[in-house]
């Protein structure tokens, strides 16, 4: 089983050729969860995710004759990226096979470090057949995005530069996909701080690995956000060192993932994908699990998709109160719309969106339903807009 020691070499090898990335307190996050929180930022990595340490010390560590032959990967992006910009600074060629439903921004990023890229198939596991069946047909090394002990012990350089940073540390919590990054992770930590705790972070669409450790038979679902950690099948070698070194793993939902994407955005002005927000979605979810404890948090990654992102700052504003949308029946005589518009503004709000609606409501037919879209400061100026409008003689209220 990998040791310490593979990850110590590890270190040296990717010395120079990749950040360590500050582990560093957030003071805020601390105040909100309890815990005395710690961020280990690998979204700071030149492809913007950990991925590019297992690339790397599995890329220097090829014979001459596997680095004239080129390298084939699968992986939904963050591998991808890491593969294909460490096989171009050593010259070496890369195709990468993508699920087709990537998003564009790995895709291109990808293409843009010299990479082939091929589409194929809408999972991670077709893919992966289809990068086993070229590297067969054109002779190419097949890099493992996890079940691989040089990725594994490449990952665990991030714990072990964790414990560097804050010897103290009294638990790690760390997404899971395949395992390669807990797994490492895992290994260091244990080794040089028996006592510490590791918890594993899954999105309940994708909880294969808890289903393999805990024998559970949570179902399987279609797509996530995190789509980083959306992996159907565990890793085989990750599986046996979670399975001996994590002490637990934890589920979270979509929403949980994206509230932690906002927070990190807003309060770290950080910017993460998905599988990046994963540890704090957990710490959220679960906060008396973690209360007073020294809590390392990886932020494994910041690839994301400008298109997604935007709909998930929009949905955390709508959580937040931040932003409403109400609904104002009034008279539809002329200068109703601009009393309303009036009143909002008074109240101090900001109306994003107004929608007249005269067909599709069971109000006289002498009335109107508008649809406000409002910017608040949240839920309390909220109420504070309906009885603003209300008083004014208007009939209002929000709409879910």
């Amino acid at each position: 089983m990998l040791a310490l020691t593979d990850i110590e070499a590890a270190a040296l090898r990717l010395q120079g050729q990749l950040l360590d990335t500050p582990c560093v307190a957030s003071k805020t996050l601390s105040q909100i969860t309890g815990a005395d929180v710690f961020l280990k930022f690998e979204n700071l990595q030149y492809t913007a995710s950990f991925k590019e340490r297992g690339a790397c010390n599995k890329l220097v560590q090829l014979s001459a004759e596997d680095g004239r032959r080129g390298v084939v990967a699968m992986s939904a992006g963050n591998h991808a990226q890491g593969v294909a910009y460490h096989a171009q600074r050593l010259g070496l060629r890369a195709v990468i096979v993508m699920p087709r439903f990537t998003p564009g921004v790995k895709i291109e990023r990808t293409r843009g470090f010299g990479a082939d890229v091929v589409l194929h198939g809408d999972t991670l596991e077709e893919a992966r057949s289809h990068a086993l069946a070229l590297a067969e047909r054109e002779g190419l090394v097949f890099i493992h995005p996890y079940d691989d002990e040089a990725i594994i012990a490449g990952q665990g350089t991030v714990g072990l530069e964790m414990l560097h940073a804050v010897p103290d540390l009294d638990t790690l919590i760390v997404a899971v996909g395949g395992g390669g990054l807990i797994a490492g992770m895992a290994t260091a930590a244990k080794a040089m701080r028996p006592g510490i705790e590791i918890i594993g972070v899954q999105t309940s669409r994708f909880p294969a690995m808890v289903n393999a450790i805990k024998g559970t038979h949570y179902p399987q679902g279609s797509s996530t956000i995190a789509e980083g950690i959306a992996v159907g099948t565990p890793g085989v070698i990750p599986q046996a060192i979670i399975a001996h070194l994590v002490d637990d793993l934890v589920l979270v939902d979509e929403g949980d993932i994206e509230q932690a994407i906002v927070m990190l955005l807003e309060i770290e002005k950080t910017l993460v994908e998905g599988a990046g927000a994963a540890g704090l979605a957990a710490l959220l979810k679960y906060p008396e699990r973690f209360k007073g404890k020294k809590v390392g948090l990886v932020l494994c990654g910041g690839n994301i998709d400008p298109l997604l992102l935007a709909a998930i700052i929009e949905r955390g504003m709508v959580r937040a109160g931040r932003l409403a949308r109400i609904r104002v029946s009034a008279r539809d005589v002329p200068g109703s719309l601009a009393r309303i518009t009036a009143t909002v503004a008074d109240a101090g709000a900001n109306i994003d969106e107004v929608h007249h609606q005269r067909a599709f409501t069971m109000l006289a037919a002498q009335n109107v339903d508008i649809e406000l879209v409002i910017q608040t400061r949240g839920r309390a100026h909220i109420a504070q807009v309906l009885e603003v409008l209300q008083t004014a003689g208007f009939e209002a209220a929000e709409q879910q």
